[in-house]
């Protein structure tokens, strides 16, 4: 029973992950908060990606002394890592955005920039 619980924790932290990000980008009316909800969702995405590849009683994919047990996924790792890279990138290009709109109308207030903006 506990096993099964311990198991089933990180699927349970993502589905908060994820509410908490939905909430973020939902009833937020910040631009800098909302980014940080786009960010928190792409963390529980890749806490999901790495909880798939997990196997019980598996080793690391290091093909210098191959075991003959289970190894872990090694695909959902690279795809981890290239997403983590990607949201870096991403995160750091919509927050200039955001700099680039606060200059121009002095507000992050999504509700005022579409004031000023109409």
């Amino acid at each position: 029973m506990i096993t099964r619980l311990l198991l089933a924790m990180p699927f349970l932290t993502v589905a908060v992950l994820l509410l908490l990000a939905l909430g973020a980008l939902l009833f937020k009316r910040n631009l800098i908060k909302m980014l940080m909800g786009l960010s928190l969702m792409e963390s529980a995405v890749n806490l999901f990606l790495v909880a798939i590849g997990y196997r019980q009683d598996g080793v690391a994919p290091i093909f210098t002394n191959v075991p003959q047990t289970l190894m872990v996924l090694p695909t959902v790792q690279a795809l981890t890592l290239t997403a983590i890279v990607i949201g870096v990138a991403t995160s750091a290009m919509m927050l200039s955005f955001a700099m680039v709109i606060y200059k121009k109308y002095g507000t992050v207030d999504v509700r005022n920039i579409r004031k000023l903006n109409g």
